[in-house]
């Protein structure tokens, strides 16, 4: 090896030593810069599920009407509430219904206090119905008028009833002025016309969130087992120690296969 050139009398640098510190602290920056692939697929699915019940609805919904040919309560940059037909969708099944346009989403959140909800638009104004059940997404704050109940339809699962402070309830009509479809808010009953679908992102949805951490949880590679044991595992230890990770009694069953590799080794 080559050494660096040096001169009579020169001193030779002091050589740093690494610390306990710098080693904890080199960790902390690559745990921060790779996060684990659990982390990543809990925070980045943008699939859309159904809602299946009011505590489900939260964050990027959308609200899928009852019409002949599927399509979505929106809005424009005026406020102004329109239906947009369903492009994302397979054999025009309403379930199946996905946005396309930024106008169709709208973002859901409960009204503090209540079980009501409130639905602010692309452009940050929030839907309301007033008096006359005429619908828009005009106004930057929450007021009893951009306050919703979605109620569960009985006869007809995974769909709602959205009801205003009024309780009436927003319906539409195909058969509008000109031909077009008309979205109120003055409905006095719940029928076919006034019966929607809700679909919203499934990272959102209780259930789901909760059925991916127990799934990360499950998620630890052979190796990192036989590490934390300190010898090689046969198949049914591994199986059982992923099934207790899982199950929440991992530390436990972990110190059994411990105990039981000692025994082996003075058999």
């Amino acid at each position: 090896m080559v050494k660096a050139l040096m001169f009579k009398g020169e001193k030779k640098p002091k050589k740093r030593k690494r610390t306990q510190v710098d080693d904890d602290t080199e960790g902390q920056q690559l745990t921060k810069a790779a996060p684990s692939t659990s982390q990543t697929a809990a925070g980045d699915d943008d699939s859309w599920v159904g809602a299946d019940a009011p505590s489900d609805i939260t964050g990027p919904i959308i609200f899928v009407l009852p019409t002949d040919e599927p399509s979505c309560l929106s809005c424009d940059a005026n406020g102004t509430v329109f239906a947009i037909p369903v492009e994302n969708i397979v054999e025009a099944d309403p379930g199946t219904a996905e946005p396309h346009d930024v106008r169709q989403v709208w973002i859901a959140n409960r009204v503090a206090g209540t079980e009501s909800l409130s639905f602010k638009s692309h452009h940050g104004r929030y839907l309301g119905c007033d008096k006359f059940g005429v619908l828009a997404a005009t106004r930057e704050a929450i007021s009893p008028e951009e306050s919703f109940l979605c109620i569960p339809v009985a006869d007809s699962p995974g769909t709602f009833a959205v009801q205003t402070q009024r309780e009436k309830f927003v319906t539409i009509d195909e058969n509008g002025g000109e031909g077009n479809k008309v979205i109120r808010g003055d409905s006095e009953n719940i029928d076919f016309r006034s019966t929607l679908r809700i679909r919203m992102q499934a990272r959102f949805k209780p259930k789901l969130k909760v059925a991916k951490e127990e799934r990360a949880r499950g998620r630890i590679s052979r190796k990192e087992l036989e590490e934390m044991v300190g010898r090689k595992l046969d198949d049914a230890d591994v199986k059982m120690l992923k099934k207790a990770r899982r199950e929440g009694d991992f530390h436990e069953r972990l110190l059994d296969v411990k105990v039981k590799g000692k025994h082996d080794k003075y058999a």
